[in-house]
């Protein structure tokens, strides 16, 4: 289970305010990339925080909202049109800039779930592979983005309905694809990811 190592660590060095940063989004084939940047305190932290893909779905909506409550947390994204224009790694980055960006109180130091950090930041950090399991602060900060992404992708299935958002989030599984077939492209599809690159491809090429 994630624990207080990493950031009780990096307070007795003299970071006070320590963010755990996460992503959610990098893989589906539709919808923003969305990051959170989380700063816990040492105390009243609610039980149960633990990587976001380990919890069930009403337990992560009951932990984000505590969260938001006895943490202080940020939450950034990155768009479909900005994923094409510069890629899905520094769409990711960006999102997760703009999350550190939008906490009420500026990171002395932050810890990034993977193995890079975002260029830019307005402090030093330490990227931490697999840190969702390791650092409570990236925990709680999957959880966050977790939520925030998943109200996004429900809402935007009531305005595309035939994709399976609701349930596949936009990632790329069987009820989606078929989808595709059905319904064509949306807006919200990601066109540099291959499987909707190749969709446009053969439409392109069978008019000409």
């Amino acid at each position: 289970m994630p624990d207080l190592h990493h950031e009780r660590r990096l307070r007795a060095d003299g970071y006070r305010y320590v963010a755990g940063i996460d992503e959610v989004g990098r893989g589906p084939l539709a919808g923003p990339v969305v990051a959170a940047a989380v700063i816990l305190g040492e105390t009243a932290l609610p039980p149960g925080v633990a990587d976001s893909k380990t919890l069930r779905p009403l337990m992560r909506e009951a932990l984000a909202a505590e969260l938001e409550s006895a943490a202080q947390v940020g939450i950034g994204s990155a768009s479909v049109e900005e994923i094409d224009a510069i890629n899905i790694l520094q769409a990711t980055f960006l999102a997760m800039r703009r999350a550190v960006e939008a906490l009420p109180i500026r990171p002395d130091y932050v810890l990034v779930d993977g193995n890079r950090l975002p260029g830019d930041l307005p402090c030093p950090g330490t990227p931490l592979v697999r840190g969702d399991a390791l650092s409570l602060s990236i925990a709680a900060a999957s959880i966050v983005a977790k939520v925030a992404r998943d109200r996004v992708m429900v809402d935007l299935a009531q305005h595309h309905p035939g994709y399976g958002w609701e349930r596949n989030m936009g990632y790329g599984t069987k009820e989606h694809l078929v989808g595709l077939k059905s319904h064509g492209i949306t807006p919200h599809h990601r066109r540099s990811f291959r499987p909707i690159h190749n969709i446009l491809y053969q439409a392109e090429t069978s008019t000409r």
